[in-house]
């Protein structure tokens, strides 16, 4: 079977059929390998990416520098104070002109329709690095991590996101474990689950995959033999604090403590988190929720953060490993 994403874009995983999400792991984990070994072979020689980035970010940014620059290619990184995307310039306009000098453009901001209309104006593949309501990239991250340490196929193997799954990380893991055909749980309150919409087309696409998706509310029931246990930050910097007092208390339940990784009944369960995590008092977020709230561990304890258990910094570096994959996949 072949392959063509040839001057494709990764907007959001929904846009890619599974077998696309299934290429681009393998690929992934070739190139690891290649770059383990010490033979990598780079396909990106005389390619010019520019990285657009409104909100800022760590693993974001490494995993596309160091990708590219791997592969031979070069970056241009503008962050919201060295262009001038939607203030004295349109988007439309700055797309325009990113696309006449770049031959790829990676985003990273807020809202769905910035990435969507920087691919329709700038007609160069275009990247989604994170919005609100998706992140592709690190979604395949996730997914070949699981496969890596659950060590079989992704269709026999099951997960279970806690916490808020309204937004990007809970939509895009949904997505990307019903395209694989996954034992995939949302574990949250009523009011923070995923959009109905998405799961009615997830439902749809799961009678194709052979997934199974379960909503379960009940934390210890959620858990049961999971595989990996998977969670996010609970609240974005800049929400008011009634936000985040009602955030917290609405998520201490969905906490992955020592008791919640028991509860699974499985000893192979693994820890996954996207990062950052709010796991003890050595960030400013961490402490000013803990002189604000009282909570001195958020989503995660410390306990199992720095346990055994805990995969996320394979997750961490494996965005760099899959976001080559896409790069080369679509431009190379």
């Amino acid at each position: 079977m072949s392959f063509n994403l040839r001057n494709r874009g990764l907007l959001d995983l929904e846009s890619f059929e599974p077998r696309d999400v299934r290429f681009l792991i393998d690929l992934a984990a070739e190139l690891k390998r290649t770059k383990y070994v010490g033979n990598e072979q780079p396909r990106l020689k005389g390619k010019n990416i520019a990285l657009v980035f409104e909100k800022p970010s760590t693993r974001t940014r490494c995993a596309f520098e160091v990708a590219v620059h791997d592969q031979g290619g070069h970056v241009t990184y503008l962050d919201s104070a060295g262009s001038q995307l939607g203030k004295k310039e349109s988007l439309k306009d700055t797309a325009r002109v990113l696309g006449r000098m770049f031959d790829g453009i990676e985003y990273r901001g807020f809202h769905q329709s910035v990435v969507e209309e920087i691919a329709r104006s700038s007609h160069v593949p275009v990247w989604n690095g994170l919005t609100d309501e998706a992140h592709p990239t690190q979604v395949l991250a996730d997914l070949l991590t699981m496969e890596e340490f659950g060590e079989m196929p992704l269709h026999k193997l099951s997960f279970c996101y806690l916490g808020d799954a309204r937004f990007n990380m809970g939509c895009s893991l949904l997505v990307g474990g019903v395209q694989m055909g996954m034992d995939v749980r949302i574990c949250s309150p009523k009011a923070l689950q995923p959009p109905k919409e998405l799961l009615d087309r997830m439902q749809v696409l799961a009678l194709r995959t052979g997934a199974r998706i379960s909503i379960e509310p009940n934390p210890m029931s959620a858990v049961k033999d999971a595989d990996f246990l998977y969670t996010d930050v609970w609240v974005s910097m800049g929400e008011p604090q009634d936000v985040w007092k009602q955030r917290i208390d609405e998520l201490l339940p969905y906490q992955v403590n020592a008791q919640l990784m028991q509860a699974t009944g499985n000893a192979r369960t693994k820890f996954m988190h996207c990062l950052p995590a709010y796991h003890n008092l050595e960030t400013e977020v961490g402490r000013m929720v803990h002189e604000s709230f009282g909570p001195s561990e958020l989503e995660v304890t410390d306990e199992v953060f720095e346990s055994e258990a805990s995969i996320v910094f394979t997750q961490a570096e494996n965005r760099m490993h899959t976001i080559k994959a896409v790069l080369v996949a679509t431009l190379g």
